[in-house]
């Protein structure tokens, strides 16, 4: 009984690693943007690096004689190859650029070489897509990814050779983008509206002080109150002397015109 009972419950543990597994590949894969194909350009790949190779060998046969056994290393290399562009994975997520590749090492009895590269969308600058004379050749495109900010020699930037359709790839990552910064500029403007607008804020309070009298309370705008009121106070009061100099000076002034008018009479 003990031992059935074991059975259920390993059996339990492993449904629910499974279910566990598949809804993570499910949000990873509701999370994939856009992925890019390799298996349309595998053979145009595996031969413009086959001729490639072929050059470099004659020529260093020419100079020292180690292109000989480059040529014997050729069917390796073809091998090489071949498993590279086979495991090479590209696609766009929601924040980043994701290239993972599984190739063998120069020597494949020593095993495989697994590297896995994230690029963040929001320090990209561009994807540029090259083609040599050599590539035309045989159909091949190259990708290289620009990081924004200063600028950084050619061979710190992503380069992915064989993608089968570049333009579209360039699309899906360059629509991400404008839709990224169309969302953190309405973000911006969302949050500009949220902020109070202090000349509003001052009217509000110069209401509040002309129509209710100044109490004294505990409330955070009573000192705002109060010296809004001391201000109008000081206003009034410079007012009533700026009135009281215009009086005065009318009284002085009018002996005078009167004298004035008295000689021009008698001339």
């Amino acid at each position: 009984m003990g031992s059935g009972d074991e059975v259920v419950e390993i059996d339990s543990l492993e449904r629910g690693l499974l279910s566990d597994k598949r809804i993570k590949d499910e949000v990873d894969d509701d999370t994939i943007l856009y992925t890019a194909s390799f298996q349309e350009k595998e053979d145009n790949f595996v031969k413009y690096q086959t001729v490639q190779w072929l050059l470099y060998s004659l020529l260093l046969i020419l100079a020292w004689g180690i292109g000989l056994f480059m040529l014997l290393y050729l069917p390796v290399r073809r091998y090489i190859l071949r498993k590279d562009i086979q495991s090479r994975k590209l696609y766009v997520t929601q924040d980043a650029i994701v290239y993972e590749v599984t190739r063998p090492v120069p020597f494949p009895c020593f095993g495989v070489l697994k590297k896995e590269k994230h690029v963040l969308l929001p320090s990209v600058r561009d994807i540029v897509i090259e083609q040599g004379y050599l590539q035309s050749l045989f159909g091949v495109y190259s990708l290289r990814i620009e990081n924004i900010g200063v600028r950084r020699p050619p061979s710190d930037d992503v380069q992915i050779q064989g993608v089968a359709n570049p333009s579209d790839f360039r699309k899906a990552v360059l629509t991400r983008l404008s839709n990224m910064r169309s969302e953190a500029f309405s973000r911006q403007a969302s949050a500009i509206e949220e902020i109070p607008n202090p000349k509003t804020s001052i009217s509000s309070l110069t209401w509040l002080s002309a129509s209710k009298p100044l109490r004294h309370d505990s409330s955070p705008y009573s000192g705002d109150l109060a010296l809004l009121q001391k201000l109008e106070e000081v206003g009034c009061s410079v007012k009533r002397v700026q009135t009281l100099i215009e009086e005065q000076h009318c009284q002085t002034s009018e002996p005078v015109i009167e004298l004035v008018v008295q000689d021009t009479r008698r001339v």
